[in-house]
């Protein structure tokens, strides 16, 4: 099954950038590229108020497939002076090389044209789409949103649709330098509040004390994170029904005591 913008996606990606932190030891390797990121923002800028993309989403986007190297195509980094060889290839489709950054990136970009959540959760769904969402079928977080954070270890595709459960990336993810541009107000970001989520996801998980649902489990995981004390089981009992009362006003769909 394809991986979606779901309530269950949306709690997850403000969850975990909620509880995000940031390995110690790798921060005197993430400020040059945070810092290089913001030395781009004038030009990240413009093509934002182009394309209504926030600019650090483009500039994030450039650090992690080009090293913000203005030489290069924003899809992947090949260099300008012709198409992109690597995946997407044969890009831009029009025009003729060399290309200008510009051109590239506008091309690069056209997808995300009718994208219009750019909430923290909507930014890490389309950043981590960039690189795809082969990493929910492992059972990992994606190193292309996590790397040298709490929520990720080790487990990397090596190369197209070949998976290493021991490799481990060396490369920043982008939800972490999200997390720096914010913490250091370089970047504004949209947050979805708990209250949101919690009765977002909750309207789609039904009352089902003895069946383990993932959705129930992450419906657990943020209203534990806005201050219940739930357990984890991916239950939704009367437990979860009655916490998911007090934060909404009603229980959740299938209980009986629900209005």
């Amino acid at each position: 099954m394809a991986f979606s913008f779901s309530p269950q996606a949306v709690a997850e990606y403000q969850r975990l950038f909620d509880t995000c932190v940031i390995n110690p030891d790798r921060l005197p390797e993430i400020k040059p590229i945070v810092n290089k990121i913001l030395s781009g923002k004038s030009r990240y800028e413009a093509m934002s108020n182009k394309l209504g993309i926030p600019w650090h989403f483009i500039g994030i986007t450039h650090s992690l497939e080009a090293g913000c190297d203005f030489n290069t195509h924003l899809h992947n980094g090949d260099p300008l002076t012709a198409r992109t060889v690597q995946g997407p290839k044969n890009r831009p489709r029009t025009g003729t090389p060399p290309f200008t950054w510009e051109i590239s990136a506008e091309d690069a970009l056209a997808d995300l044209a009718n994208w219009n959540d750019w909430t923290v959760p909507g930014m890490l769904f389309k950043l981590e789409g960039y690189n795809g969402y082969g990493y929910h079928s492992k059972g990992i977080n994606s190193p292309y949103l996590w790397s040298f954070s709490n929520h990720y270890t080790k487990g990397k595709f090596i190369a197209d649709n070949v998976y290493s459960p021991t490799a481990v990336s060396k490369q920043c993810g982008a939800a972490i330098l999200l997390r720096r541009l914010t913490e250091t107000q370089a970047a504004p970001v949209e947050i979805v509040d708990r209250q949101s989520l919690i009765l977002q996801l909750g309207e789609t998980v039904t009352f089902a004390p003895t069946r383990v649902v993932e959705k129930a489990r992450e419906l657990q995981k943020i209203m534990n994170l806005a201050g219940a004390h739930l357990l984890e089981d991916g239950k939704a009992g009367t437990n979860t029904s009655d916490a998911y009362q007090r934060f909404t006003g009603n229980f959740l769909q299938g209980d009986p005591r629900r209005v």
